[in-house]
């Protein structure tokens, strides 16, 4: 779970740098954090 959350994170950051649109950052990072906590959420590992 943490593995796919960290490269889920870790892709989103990575092309969030690539854009000079604050809107479209902001936009990928919040969907990002979003996906991840849904990822923790529905997983059956303890935490």
């Amino acid at each position: 779970m943490y593995k796919k959350m960290y490269f889920l994170l870790f892709k989103a950051i990575t092309t969030a740098l690539k854009e000079n649109d604050i809107n479209k950052i902001r936009n990928i990072l919040i969907k990002a954090q979003i996906d991840a906590d849904k990822i923790c959420v529905n997983s059956d590992e303890e935490i």
